[in-house]
């Protein structure tokens, strides 16, 4: 058997001939942070415009280390070495941390953290648009606890809004922006204790329908749910799974077309076909739903019937940019999460690169000088990469050295828990038998579970454009929608907006910024 000292002493060997040329001279590193000098000097110039858009990329469970493995992704792709690349939020000027705990959890769940960052109020773990008040599947702790987010914020103040994600459209993430319910996993009534539907509580699919009916665009997974029990798939005819699910007997699609005006140009489309030969110009709403559940990870998507995250942001923006008071978009990339809770490291990093190239997408279609982006997650997950690999290693690679105490391989990513844990024979399976840059390849972990688990550390928050200076230093997570309205002059916070005649819209006034901060015992 070969030591693990002659291993990472060939290890070393190796690193140093991968290293780039350019690398090798001082002065490259010198010129290189000279100039990321200057460019955080001339941030001292603030960017205070009002941001007529706010787009927010929510990475769901991106977590540090996610954000990390996904660069070195995106840069192998391109046949590089990978550490050195720039993810697309990378390329943001300020970054801060987000305390994601909820209200009764130490590590977060989904639904929890969504009310947070959407609603500006922290919650209950499981609970969607209420308040810490709500007691999780307690239909009766409901009423009177409800909370609105800033999609709701924006659209009383006259901004189109949309809704994009890759989970269900009546999952965690994104029924926060426009539902109350007191369980995340009433997706539709047939989910519902009796209890709960005798109470008058109504379920998320429902909600997305009634709650707020002008929602201009929405597109994600989620079919099922909008249909009654037992009605066949348009795509998946032999698959029961697939099958409608509601007990109310309505067909939610019809209900969305039922209230649009009928001067205004409404489109439901199911597949990738129809979504891309849509006229964005010649449509005011859109309802896209292209799985039954969730949609299929990049890695399996079918390019004739599912989009991707980037299609769907484009036709997004191409449709709510119209509106000359501007917009506010939540975009989701969603099987992140999935995939690291499936132990399938392949998987989840591939959806946070397909989000980074979303986010360059609705980058190339908006201004720094109006348009807020901000991107974080909702939370972490117990994912983790190391082992001392050389430069340039295969992300999905193996350490460049045995376990000194098994005597056996193991990939440089792992997990503390999952499906991963394997023991074969008694001991730690050996990784070097199986393929373990497979698709679905489940990463070993410490701890056997069916599911991963979320982590419960800070997630990174990346934002530019107008007012992103409000990002910095560490946060709680209930903070990051009170900055995007402040930004935005809506909700609650425009009492700092002054009319600026020359261009009829909204502009912060020196003073009032500064009148806005003071507590109200002294202004008055």
């Amino acid at each position: 058997m070969i030591s693990s000292f002659l291993v990472l002493a060939i290890g070393a060997c190796l690193t140093n001939s991968l290293v780039p040329e350019k690398e090798k001279d001082p002065n490259y590193w010198r010129v290189q942070a000279q100039q990321t000098l200057k460019n955080a000097l001339e941030l001292q110039n603030l960017n205070t415009n009002v941001a007529k858009n706010v787009i927010m990329f929510l990475g769901d469970g991106m977590g540090v280390s996610t954000v990390t493995a996904a660069r070195i992704l995106k840069g192998q792709l391109h046949h590089k070495p990978g550490e050195e690349t720039r993810l697309e939020m990378d390329k943001f000027p300020f970054v801060a941390l987000s305390k994601t705990y909820n209200t009764n959890a130490q590590v977060p769940d989904s639904a929890g953290t969504a009310t947070a960052y959407l609603c500006g109020v922290k919650a209950n773990e499981g609970t969607v648009g209420v308040s810490a008040a709500t007691e999780r599947s307690q239909c009766n702790t409901t009423q009177g606890n409800e909370v609105t987010s800033i999609l709701r914020w924006a659209k009383d103040a006259g901004k189109s809004v949309g809704i994009v994600t890759t989970t269900r459209v009546n999952h965690a993430t994104p029924s926060a922006a426009y539902a109350h319910s007191a369980d995340r996993d009433w997706y539709s009534d047939n989910e519902m204790p009796p209890e709960a539907l005798s109470q008058g509580c109504k379920d998320i699919a429902y909600q997305l329908m009634h709650n707020i009916k002008d929602i201009e665009v929405i597109m994600g997974g989620g079919r099922k749910y909008m249909f009654p029990k037992n009605r066949t798939d348009v795509e998946y005819e032999m698959d029961e799974k697939a099958r409608g699910t509601r007990l109310d007997g309505l067909n939610l699609i019809d209900v969305w077309k039922t209230f649009k005006p009928r001067h205004k140009h409404s489109h439901y489309v199911w597949n990738r076909t129809e979504l891309l030969t849509l006229d964005p110009h010649a449509v005011d709403y859109l309802l896209g739903l292209f799985e039954p559940g969730d949609m299929q990870y990049e890695l399996n998507r079918n390019n004739v019937t599912d989009p991707s995250l980037s299609e769907m942001v484009q036709v997004a923006i191409r449709i709510l940019k119209k509106n000359p008071k501007g917009f506010f978009l939540l975009v989701e990339g969603g099987r992140i999460d999935h995939g690291h809770h499936e132990g399938k490291a392949k998987q989840a990093l591939h959806e946070a690169v397909e989000m980074d190239q979303a986010i360059g997408q609705a980058g190339t279609m908006t201004s720094l000088e109006d348009t807020l982006t901000v991107v974080t997650a909702d939370h972490s997950h117990v994912f983790t990469f190391g082992g001392y690999t050389p430069r340039g290693n295969s992300i999905f690679g193996l350490a460049p050295m045995v376990s000194d105490t098994d005597k056996k391989p193991f990939t440089a990513i792992l997990y503390g828990n999952g499906p991963g844990y394997k023991v074969v024979g008694g001991e730690r399976e050996n990784v070097s038998m199986v393929d373990y840059a497979h698709d679905n390849y489940q990463a070993q972990s410490a701890v056997p579970l069916r599911h991963e688990t979320h982590g419960g550390e800070d997630v990174a928050v990346f934002a530019k454009g107008p007012m992103a200076h409000l990002l910095h230093g560490v946060h709680e997570q209930n903070y990051i929608p009170h900055v995007m309205a402040y930004a935005a002059c809506i909700g609650a916070n425009h009492n700092h907006c002054a009319l600026d005649n020359s261009a009829g819209s909204p502009s912060p006034g020196p003073l009032l910024l500064l009148l806005a901060l003071l507590p109200v015992s002294i202004l008055f």
